[in-house]
């Protein structure tokens, strides 16, 4: 097995394919092998796993993957990694690469074709410049038991964050909605080609079997949270008259005393079982009137 994580078995080998890296992709390849075993280790994929991953660049994460896994399928958008992937980890039988854009992919239908019969889970070395989104679809997808991701530690920040934290924010209320997520380790620049500005940190998030809240509608709930951080520095009061005009001030006021808040409190204090109560509020009034 080529050593994809040593720089002088590496840059001889993309210079002989005439390799670049991408800026536009975000292309910062590992090259320490400690990173890759230790996210494959603690993401706990086994023989019964069937892992997706997202953009496996040289490879580096898929071969500790494909060590373990029942099966891999990685999704990879630049065709020009196919002849390095050949020689990196084309000795896997339980490997199928795609050739695509995941955002253009309806995940759970690729989860159910690759990796059927097999416990779903997603890992990645995510590029910064589409974290967000490639996570949103990771989640929304509804069909892995965890899903591990490499991210910016800024962006792990505010996925675990606790409400009222300066970290907490729409986007934590969504991934903490969908899993419950643990910071696993930091990851320094240092162990990047070429070495990016900050430093990374990995992230596993628990996919909920259940939700623990009474949801009556999704599409309300995450509308509510939206403009509950809006205006974060502003009363909650005024952020979701913002979000739901067709209410008005007045009617909001008497949701937020209806579910028993303060009269100046801010969204970025409130938590989940919060948040869905309010939802729920909103929602009941609006389709009651």
């Amino acid at each position: 097995m080529i050593d994809v994580c040593d720089i002088q078995v590496m840059k001889p080998l993309l210079a002989e394919h005439g390799f670049h890296f991408s800026k536009a992709k975000g292309q910062n390849f590992l090259i320490a092998r400690w990173v890759p075993e230790r996210i494959a280790e603690e993401s706990g994929v086994d023989a019964t796993a069937g892992v997706l991953e997202i953009g496996p660049g040289i490879g580096p994460l898929t071969q500790q993957l494909a060590l373990r896994a029942g099966k891999v399928c990685a999704v990879e958008l630049d065709k020009r990694l196919e002849p390095i992937l050949n020689l990196t980890v084309g000795e896997f039988s339980n490997l199928e690469i795609v050739w695509d854009d995941v955002l253009k992919q309806d995940i759970s239908a690729l989860v159910e074709d690759k990796l059927g019969g097999l416990r779903p889970m997603a890992c990645a070395n995510l590029p910064y410049y589409i974290t967000s989104p490639i996570l949103t679809a990771l989640l929304e997808a509804e069909c892995f038991d965890a899903v591990t991701v490499m991210v910016q530690k800024e962006v792990a920040l505010r996925i675990a964050a606790k409400p009222g934290t300066a970290d907490y924010s729409a986007f934590t209320v969504f991934c903490q909605f969908y899993a419950q997520p643990e910071i696993l380790f930091d990851v320094p620049a240092h162990c990047f080609l070429p070495q990016p500005k900050v430093t990374s940190a990995v992230v596993m998030l628990k996919v909920r079997k259940s939700l623990p809240w009474e949801i009556l509608d999704k599409a309300t709930f995450f509308r509510t949270v939206r403009a509950s951080f809006a205006m974060r520095r502003k009363k909650l009061q005024n952020g979701l008259a913002a979000g739901f005009p067709e209410l008005g001030k007045e009617a909001v006021g008497q949701v937020i005393a209806e579910c028993g808040l303060p009269e100046n409190v801010r969204g970025e204090t409130l938590d989940i079982g919060q948040f869905a109560q309010l939802a729920n509020a909103i929602y009941r009034r609006k389709n009651h009137d």
